[in-house]
């Protein structure tokens, strides 16, 4: 327990500078390694094979990392995460320009830098809860907060790579790239020093095959023992999965055949990100008046499937760039939700594995959802690629108005959120615990919608 006395905001405040230099770095890599691809190779198919190299090691290493994350220590795990995706980013511009890239080296690349993404994403997530008590504020506080700043860094990354692009080229923005995830390891390794949180827990038992077993297998009990939590993962599988497809795939390819090109990509992205920011302060202002179930149903309605319909029926920027800021603002509702709801449900000790358990099934489809959507665009066209993937997200999000345990959100971590300032959260009743780790819609390498991704 953190003592009055010892409280400081600084390392609250480095994580979430950390994170927003990270997040807006990912949205470098979200439109520029698309943009780079159909460039140099002109295959939506290619590009589809390209998100699939870089999004399933994310799977991978969110269902495998959870158990290791506390051993290593969430603030080193955090620190080598950024170093390596840093040098796997800069690598590819770097061997592009000797003219020594493959097809294969990219895609090699890209798939080391999403096996250590992950890691580095999830060990700064669970940290919010700690360095909220260490801050004196509450935990809806900051993970308002922790969604907000995300969410105007993505918007600001997206609209810098956008002009970056037409100005100076696809390869020198995922340069840029490298140097905000070597900024923001630094900030990590400076910041965080001395948080006992954030440092290797000695009790745990060494790492082990054994180990990693009954870790995960604790994960994937609490998961599958918590319905919500569950309902949560499934809905958000798909939502993911449709949105890797439409940032790696579908909005490249239509900007690049009907709209202005990248400079059109940076900016519906960056209006989805103004939107979804502005959800998000509304949510943190205003939400605490409204039942978290109906306003939960109403946006995630309607942050998702318009969007293709709208891309799939215009050839225009202006309608669609209308429809990306009103789904960004639904979308921003949903993040602050889902943490509070998550950061309310799973016990401390159990945080980091049941975190990973929870990523790894809300990323799932992502690897899929790409290479479906390359596939769908050289089979289908862009427009039956738009109608198709619309379709499934919309199936996806009608799940709160079907199944009756959404409605249960309106009391999952209400001890834990509501706590005033300058208190310790109140103690969890039988049966509930006091904190969870990450599943947040929004969108992925850089742009998902529920983290569940980054909406």
């Amino acid at each position: 327990m953190t003592g009055r006395g010892d409280r400081s905001r600084i390392p609250l405040v480095a994580v979430l500078s950390a994170n927003s230099i990270s997040r807006a770095g990912s949205s470098l890599t979200l439109i520029g390694v698309p943009w780079f691809v159909l460039e140099t190779t002109g295959s939506a198919g290619r590009a589809g094979v390209v998100a699939f190299c870089a999004t399933l090691p994310i799977v991978v290493s969110a269902l495998i990392g959870g158990p290791v994350i506390d051993r290593i220590g969430r603030r080193r795990v955090s620190v080598v995460s950024d170093l390596v995706c840093g040098l796997s980013v800069a690598a590819i511009p770097l061997l592009h320009f000797a003219d020594a890239l493959d097809f294969w080296m990219l895609c090699a690349l890209m798939a080391v830098g999403g096996l250590m993404h992950t890691p580095g994403d999830t060990a700064r997530y669970v940290l919010v809860p700690d360095l909220a008590e260490h801050a004196g504020t509450t935990l809806a506080r900051a993970a308002s907060l922790f969604d907000a700043v995300s969410r105007g860094a993505r918007m600001v990354g997206a609209a810098l790579a956008g002009l970056l692009i037409a100005l100076v080229g696809a390869e020198t923005v995922l340069l840029l790239d490298a140097v905000t995830f070597l900024t923001s390891a630094l900030l990590i390794a400076a910041g965080v020093r001395g948080v006992r949180a954030a440092e290797p827990r000695k009790a745990e038992a060494p790492v082990s095959l054994r180990a990693y077993r009954t870790e995960m297998r604790e994960g994937f009990a609490y998961l599958l023992g918590t319905p919500l939590l569950l309902a949560v993962v499934v809905m958000v599988l798909f939502m993911n999965g449709t949105d890797q497809g439409w940032y790696a795939v579908l909005l490249p390819v239509h900007a690049s055949a009907e709209l202005g090109g990248a400079g059109d990509i940076g900016l519906l992205t960056a209006l989805f990100g103004a939107g979804g920011l502005a959800g998000a302060l509304l949510y943190g202002a205003f939400g605490h008046r409204f039942s978290r179930w109906a306003v939960f149903t109403v946006c995630v309605l309607l942050c998702g499937a318009p969007r293709y319909v709208v891309a799939a029926l215009t050839g225009t920027t202006l309608p669609l760039a209308v429809t990306m800021a009103l789904s960004g603002l639904a979308g921003g509702v949903l993040n602050p939700i889902l943490t509070t709801v998550i950061y309310g449900t799973i016990p401390d000790e159990l945080r980091s594995r049941v975190s990973g358990v929870i990523t790894a099934g809300c990323e799932l489809a992502m690897p899929v959802g790409g290479l479906a959507a390359g596939l769908l665009v050289e089979s289908a066209g862009v427009k039956g690629a738009l109608l198709a993937m619309g379709g499934v997200y919309l199936l996806a999000t009608l799940s709160p108005l079907v199944f009756p345990v959404w409605r249960t959100m309106d009391g999952a971590g209400a001890d834990g959120a509501d706590a005033e300032a300058g208190d310790s959260p109140a103690p969890a009743p039988a049966g509930e615990v006091s904190s969870s780790g990450p599943c947040t819609p929004a969108p992925v390498p850089g742009a998902r919608t529920p983290r569940p991704s980054e909406s």
